[in-house]
């Protein structure tokens, strides 16, 4: 009767240390939540906060990889100049071309300027048309040729005596008709005709030489307004 009590207790002692051993542990000790092979799911609050000092460290090494910008070149100053007179259109074209390559900005100008056409010996004219016939006959009478009585334009009645293109021979011209008696005179003559000018910008480097470039004799340069 003894050894049955004492069985019944110890298997039921048995029992209840099974029991506590399979129910009494937290489920963790028993294994993962999820299947074998998911990722966890983990809380936003659970993520670990990244370091500062990595955040900037991204920004610092981009700017020490980037390229220095160049320094941008100084002002330069600019002066402008004229060239000419240049006689022909031809001629102010090719300075264009010779010199288009050293300049910044060029422009053509067309001027008007009175030249010397030459030298005109006359007498003065006379009071009429037949006082100035008188005058001429007197010059046949004294070996004077060449002379011409104007009956028309601006100076009507007056006697040409030449014109000449060296102002040496019309001198001479007036001295010959005054050493016979005759109040011969002397004027230089002009016309209208046009010259052709090449304005220029170019930068103020101290190297521009227009001269080895334009070959056209005569022509000089000096300093214009800018444009």
């Amino acid at each position: 009767m003894f050894l049955r009590l004492l069985f019944v207790l110890l298997t039921a002692l048995n029992i209840a240390v099974g029991a506590w051993l399979l129910l009494g542990q937290p489920y963790a000790r028993g294994g993962m939540p999820s299947d074998p092979g998911v990722t966890e799911l983990r809380l936003l609050s659970e993520m670990p906060v990244p370091a500062p000092a990595a955040t900037a460290a991204i920004p610092a090494a981009a700017t020490a990889a980037a390229p220095a910008m160049a320094t941008p070149p100084r002002n330069l100053s600019y002066s402008c100049l004229a060239l000419g007179p240049f006689a022909t259109p031809q001629d102010l074209r090719s300075a264009r071309q010779a010199l288009s390559a050293q300049t910044v900005r060029m422009r053509s100008r067309q001027e008007q300027t009175s030249q010397t056409s030459g030298w005109w010996v006359y007498l003065p004219a006379a009071g009429s048309r037949a006082q100035a016939l008188a005058v001429a006959r007197q010059l046949a009478a004294r070996n004077i040729n060449d002379y011409f009585v104007v009956s028309a334009g601006d100076q009507p009645n007056t006697i040409s005596l030449g014109l000449f293109k060296d102002p040496a021979n019309a001198r001479k011209r007036r001295d010959e008709v005054a050493a016979a008696g005759f109040p011969a005179r002397m004027s230089e003559r002009s016309e209208s005709a046009p010259e052709y000018w090449l304005d220029l910008v170019v930068a103020d480097r101290g190297n521009f030489d227009w001269r080895s470039r334009v070959r056209t004799a005569g022509i000089g340069s000096h300093s214009t307004g800018c444009f």
